[in-house]
């Protein structure tokens, strides 16, 4: 079976990646598409889809003693390494969602040379995150 979705998927961890999931879904949108929980509360790994379907995002607790995942978040390491870059058509609506939802609004709506607007965002754990209505598919030959 082939996929039909994003084919390069982020994996961010959280140190309460509960209440990430919780906040994601209630500011950006995401559904838990599968989540395995572990001991005391930790997520071992979550899958969460977009509100359109199209994108998927993965996410997992901060583990000190597990050598396959040695990531720390931003909030940890005192900023952000990555930002990630979501395509949303509805950007005024994504926008007042998130600021309703409480996200660290860094750019407001603000149209791009490089076409569309898009607007930028902190979630409680320091990952910083875009929204754009620009989509770099749309006028791209892929093949």
């Amino acid at each position: 079976m082939t996929s039909t979705g994003n084919q390069i998927i982020s994996s961010l961890c959280y140190e309460d990646a509960p209440a990430a999931i919780a906040w994601l879904e209630k500011a950006f949108g995401f559904t838990a598409h599968l989540v395995v929980p572990g001991e005391e509360g930790m997520v071992m790994h979550a899958q969460l889809k977009s509100a359109d379907g199209k994108s998927m995002i993965m996410l997992y607790s901060v583990r000190d003693l597990d050598p396959h995942h040695p990531n720390r978040t931003p909030n940890q390491l005192g900023g952000s390494t990555q930002n990630l870059y979501v395509v949303e058509h509805d950007l005024e609506s994504h926008h007042a969602r998130a600021v309703a939802a409480g996200a660290k609004i860094l750019m407001p709506p603000t149209d791009q040379d490089y076409g569309g607007a898009s607007y930028t965002c902190v979630d409680p754990e320091g990952h910083v995150w875009n929204f754009g209505s620009y989509d770099p598919w749309a006028d791209t030959d892929c093949d």
